[in-house]
């Protein structure tokens, strides 16, 4: 008999596997495709990187607003049909954003997208999670960041292509085909929906997390732009947003079934798996609204050569996240989420330190390592939180843990938005100081831009290092439950 860690998943889980990676796959290359096209998108709308931020980071506060609800939908209608419903609603918001006449226009569609968006990969990782168990996590795991891994190396190259050929509108339309096919697969694959027992729905839990976190949001982006926390523009949402989130804190523990289960912190494992799934989500969605702005500003490369020279971050990731998977399934995803933060921290280092003539080589070399410290991360330690719960308890965690990674995104591209932003400014005009397409700039201008982005970069490097911290905890956490289960599988066969 196949020890349990060979046990193979079986052609249910590879059938959903198949459709959760396409739907993924959509939304994750728009994503990379979107970062690349950020430079010309602010030329295009005249706009300063603090507004143009929001085109990423209202995308990640729609996601972080419906992944609470995509259990109860799940339930409530079913699991197929919500992840039909979603991929439809990506699709068509991704022709609304092409249609685009406006910033805010554009922003709003992202809005639309991540509603879309956000529903798409919870589910998806719900059914997935369930249909395999906690034997073969790790595995299936490793199977959901395939999409995290093709489409980094994809999307900026196919996003470069597009920008500087048809045009910016087509990192959207490209989306077209590849959701009708997610449609098409998940209609011919997933077996009929079976509606469990949804809980009461919570419309006032659903209004404080909507409102709490996007409003801190804004309050930190409006700080960056005003260039103060004194203006009522920028510390009334952030009070407004913390209490909204206090309240919901509070409100959640007196009911039975709220919209996100805080009582799953009570469990040092998840916990720690969501301190370091936030500080993960700020370091690489954050992280990567910076690089393509220096290739296309100080350092003057086309759309499509900065696509290229981004690759090597999803290769590394390619290469990382399956050698993780069958890692984490042998040895556990705490110890495997340390080595790779571990990697992601070092690799980091050399971005703090970037100048106008930094060798390309050296800067896709870090890429590389800093893509593998990523695959070999972010997966093993959504694994390790699961080994330290309940069956039962696997809904609620994916959910509770993409929302941390998404809002963890979504300031984290806030708040480095706003350093670079400033930083910027103090040489002048902002990101109007970035070239514009054919310009020449100085060289001793070039250096003062590059500098800003070494010095964002610190902060980048700082919250990979926060992360490293809670994933010890983790690795403790994860090794005395495995213990355990093993004490109790003895006894049993005793």
């Amino acid at each position: 008999m196949p020890h349990s860690r060979d046990e193979p998943l079986g052609p249910d889980v590879i059938r959903i596997a198949i459709v959760v990676i396409a739907g993924a796959f959509m939304s994750i290359l728009d994503t990379t495709i979107v970062n690349v096209a950020l430079y010309d998108l602010g030329i295009s709308f005249k706009e300063g990187v603090d507004s143009i931020q929001w085109i990423v980071t209202g995308y990640m506060l729609a996601m972080a607003a419906v992944i609470p609800l995509s259990g109860w939908i799940a339930l409530r209608v079913g699991p197929k049909r919500v992840f039909i419903v979603s991929a439809v609603l990506f699709t068509l918001s991704s022709l609304l954003c092409a249609m685009a006449w406006s910033l805010p226009s554009l922003i709003a569609f992202r809005v639309l997208q991540g509603v879309g968006g956000g529903l798409l990969m919870p589910v998806g990782q719900m059914m997935l999670a369930q249909a395999a168990g906690p034997k073969r996590v790790g595995r299936v795991m490793s199977l959901v960041a395939i999409p995290m891994l093709i489409a980094p190396v994809l999307g900026p190259m196919l996003g470069g292509f597009l920008v500087d050929g048809p045009g910016w509108e087509w990192i959207f339309l490209v989306n077209l085909p590849v959701g009708i096919a997610a449609v098409i697969l998940a209609v011919k694959l997933l077996k009929p929906d079976t509606r469990g027992q949804a809980w009461k729905f919570d419309p006032l839990g659903v209004a404080l997390m909507a409102v709490g976190v996007p409003a801190i949001t804004y309050g930190l982006a409006e700080t960056g732009s005003a260039g103060t926390i004194s203006t009522p523009k920028a510390w009334a949402p952030i009070i407004v947003g913390a209490s909204l989130t206090t309240l919901y804190v509070l409100y959640a523990l007196r009911r039975e079934r709220p919209l996100l289960n805080v009582r799953l912190f009570q469990n040092r494992g998840f916990s720690a798996a969501s301190v370091t799934a936030f500080a993960l989500g700020a370091t690489l969605f954050g992280g990567m609204i910076l690089l393509p702005m220096y290739e296309q500003g100080p350092r003057m490369e086309s759309a499509m050569m900065t696509g290229l020279l981004l690759a090597p971050q999803g290769l590394g990731a390619a290469i990382g996240a399956p050698i993780a998977g069958r890692l984490t399934d042998r040895h556990g995803g705490g110890i495997v989420a340390i080595v790779g933060l571990i990697l992601l921290t070092i690799a980091t280092v050399p971005f703090t330190m970037l100048s106008a003539t930094t060798p390309q080589w050296l800067i896709m070399l870090a890429l590389l390592f800093r893509g593998m410290g990523i695959g070999a991360s972010m997966m093993p330690a959504f694994a390790a939180a699961y080994a330290a719960l309940d069956r039962s308890q696997i809904p609620d965690a994916t959910s509770q843990l993409n929302v941390v990674q998404r809002v963890g995104g979504s300031l984290g591209s806030a708040v480095l938005a706003v350093i670079l932003g400033r930083r910027l400014a103090e040489i002048g005009g902002g990101t109007s100081a970035n070239p514009q397409p054919g310009a020449t700039i100085p060289l001793p201008v070039r250096e003062k831009m590059a500098d800003a982005y070494a010095y964002t970069h610190w902060w980048v490097l700082v919250l990979g290092m926060i992360a490293l911290l809670p994933a010890t905890v983790l690795f403790r956490v994860e090794r005395a439950a495995r213990a355990e289960r093993l004490a109790a599988l003895s006894s049993h066969t005793d």
